[in-house]
């Protein structure tokens, strides 16, 4: 095919035999065969399903051609080679796009590629395992380049501080997840055009760059989440005013919420959580009419806690702030679907301005000083499917209106004063995903489509993003993350995996009863906690049939009875307690996931027998150690010592009785006491 102009095989699951006509496509595929087209201007192999082998060094080869567009990723590239650079790049000059992301390369950055090619409109090196340093001289002049992303990669050392004139019309700059140090340079404010800026995760220091903040007009999203930035949270006079999505969370900025915010009038996602921001939510916030995510958690705000912003917001946290003791009364929550409040000192009854909020997905009013009991109208938030209410002091029984919440997927009711029974009727919850499945598995979203024409060919890219109101509420189901304590450690869970996630927690409480049969009907639930309460009775035989249970505790309760054998088969159960109860009989089978259970997991119960625990027939297993020549050495010089020490001491007795006559005879007359038939002189 001499005549080849472009190669586009993207979006394909190649696999099987390919006919030896095309054998440049098989389960492995060599550039070399491509060296003779000296016509080709376009290949494009990207997001390929199978992770494609693709060798670009072996044979030796040297291209005939003079690529425009160059795009490869998703793909084992140059496995034998320890995944270097495509070394036939050094002798491209034309290239106006490079998309090289996903492909597991290795090596130094490769400033060449930008030195040799200075047309570049898309250059896209994301996922790889690249190291070095930006060393972008301050000549170079990259006035084409659009798009720029280098993230996830090992690049460290400072940013060029001329970088903003070596790259001064990029729409979409992306540098996350690397190592880069140091100060954001001023230059930045140079990009004018730029609508994405992404420099989160990375050690960057210092303050935001004013120039930046003022002169970078055009931006929609920016994010500088976990650094060590520091200072106002934002400079004076900042002038973004297309700002839809800000994110300046983990880092260390100081002061109050910065009115600044009030020039970004689009703002629809928010997030300055895990800062040292200190005084109280302004009410200015309700301004923001497209505000739809607002996340403050682990703060210095106090309160009084004021919910006059809060009638467009779909996911609010601030938990871990000092905005207690009181509770707004009312607010409007209609459009409320994620509500953090944990931790954050607030006193009172169950809220009641949640009455009828029928839209809430998740509700966390953990670890306060909540008190009352769990009210009946809580049946009536059909849309719940996480419940924490964990570190209260909730009294009163468990309201079996809970079991109208048919999509209840977490429930944690631990560690309050709550007694009485467990409702059977919990059987009822579905304890099944989180929600529907998510469009997007990114929290950006690629829409402008660009064209670029070679011949009678087109290439399509997509460029930057943009947002809608269903957008913006797929953000925020990503952005959501709960924390749930299963197998004896405190989780989080966030995206796909808090989608899988689900469990009950009704421990450290005053329940009694029975643990009702109906509970082992649960089938899709993954971690059960009923323990530290005065649960009495046997254990459910029906719990065998928790078929996708991975924590089990019923620990620290009365109950009494043989361990039902039929939980051996629990394959995926990896952590089990009934420890400090009164059951009896034989422990299960050392078989399947049991076979990993020690000791700890059945203590406190006297009259359990059974490996790891003692024998049945009444003997205690012997126990075992490694018996070596250093523990016979050991125990020779210990015997030694003993004999030595009990020579020395009586024949010191001897010596000191036959010295003082008077003790001796004192001795005499206490032996002819102790045994009459003692002779006498």
């Amino acid at each position: 095919m001499t005549s080849l102009h472009a190669l586009d095989v993207r979006n394909n699951n190649f696999s099987g035999a390919i006919p030896s006509s095309l054998s440049i496509i098989s389960s492995s595929l060599s550039l070399a065969s491509l060296g003779n087209n000296s016509n080709l201007a376009v290949f494009h192999l990207v997001d390929n399903r199978n992770h494609l082998e693709v060798n670009t060094e072996e044979p030796p080869w040297s291209p005939s051609f003079q690529l425009k567009i160059f795009g490869l990723s998703n793909c084992m590239l140059n496995k034998g080679a320890n995944g270097v650079i495509p070394s036939f790049l050094k002798e491209q000059h034309d290239l106006t796009t490079v998309q090289l992301s996903h492909n597991v390369m290795r090596g130094k950055f490769p400033n060449w590629l930008l030195v040799n090619n200075v047309n570049l409109a898309h250059f896209d090196l994301a996922g790889n395992n690249l190291s070095g340093a930006f060393n972008l001289t301050s000549k170079l002049n990259l006035v084409s380049m659009k798009w720029f992303d280098v993230s996830t990669n090992v690049i460290e050392g400072e940013l060029p501080s001329w970088i903003g004139s070596v790259l001064p019309n990029l729409t979409y700059l992306d540098l996350s997840n690397n190592l880069l140090e140091g100060k954001i340079p001023p230059s930045m404010g140079y990009i004018k055009l730029l609508e994405s800026l992404d420099l989160s995760n990375n050690n960057f220091s210092g303050e935001i760059p004013k120039t930046l903040a003022k002169n970078c007009t055009s931006l929609s999203t920016l994010k500088l989440s976990s650094n060590n930035l520091e200072g106002q949270m934002l400079p004076r006079y900042t002038n973004l005013g297309r700002l839809e999505v800000l994110y300046l969370d983990s880092n260390r900025f100081t002061g109050d919420i910065s009115s600044s915010l009030l020039n970004s009038s689009m703002l629809m996602v928010l997030d300055l959580s895990n800062n040292f921001l200190s005084g109280t939510l302004p009410n200015w916030i309700g301004e923001l009419d497209f505000l739809y995510g607002l996340m403050l958690s682990s703060n210095f705000l106090r309160g009084p806690l004021s919910f006059d912003y809060i009638s467009t917001l779909g996911r609010l946290d601030l938990s871990s702030n000092n905005l207690g003791p009181n509770i707004p009364s009312y607010a409007n929550v209609m459009r409320m679907k994620y509500l953090h409040l944990a931790n954050d000192s607030l006193a009172g009854h169950f809220p009641e301005f949640l009455f009828g909020a029928s839209s809430i997905i998740t509700l966390d009013l953990r670890y306060n000083a909540l008190s009352g009991e769990i009210p009946r109208w809580i049946g009536s938030l059909l849309d719940l499917k996480v419940l924490l209410l964990q570190g209260n002091n909730f009294e009163g029984s468990i309201p079996p209106d809970i079991c109208q919440l048919k999509y209840l997927s977490m429930l944690d009711l631990s560690n309050n004063n709550l007694f009485g029974k467990i409702p059977s009727c919990l059987k009822d919850l579905t304890f099944g995903e989180f929600g529907k499945e998510l469009l997007w598995s990114l929290i950006k979203r690629k829409c402008l489509v660009e064209y670029w024409e070679l011949h009678d060919y087109k290439v399509q890219f997509n460029f930057t993003y943009c947002y809608n109101d269903d957008d913006v509420d797929v953000i925020i189901s990503i952005l959501e993350e709960v924390s749930f304590r299963t197998k004896r450690r405190l989780e989080s869970y966030k995206g796909n995996i808090l989608k899988l996630m689900s469990g009950m927690d009704l421990s450290q409480n005053n329940l009694t009863g029975f643990i009702p049969l109906e509970l082992g009907y649960l089938y899709e639930l993954l971690a059960l906690n009923l323990s530290h309460n005065h649960l009495m009775g046997p254990i459910p035989e029906t719990f065998s049939y928790l078929k996708n249970v991975e924590s089990l505790d019923l620990s620290y309760n009365n109950l009494t009875g043989h361990i039902p054998p039929q939980l051996i088969e629990l394959y995926t159960l990896s952590d089990f307690s009934v420890a400090n109860n009164n059951l009896s009989g034989k422990t299960p089978d050392l078989k399947n996931q049991f076979g990993t259970f020690s000791e700890a997991s059945y203590e406190g119960n006297p009259l359990l027998c059974g490996p790891p625990l003692k024998s049945c027939d009444g003997s205690n297993p012997k126990p075992s150690f490694n018996h070596t020549m250093e523990d016979d050495s050991w125990t020779k010089a210990f015997l030694w010592s003993f004999v030595g020490s009990y020579v020395v001491a009586f024949f010191g007795m001897v010596l000191f009785l036959y010295i003082n006559s008077h003790y001796w005879y004192v001795l005499f007359e206490l032996v002819c006491k102790l045994v009459p038939s003692f002779p006498r002189f």
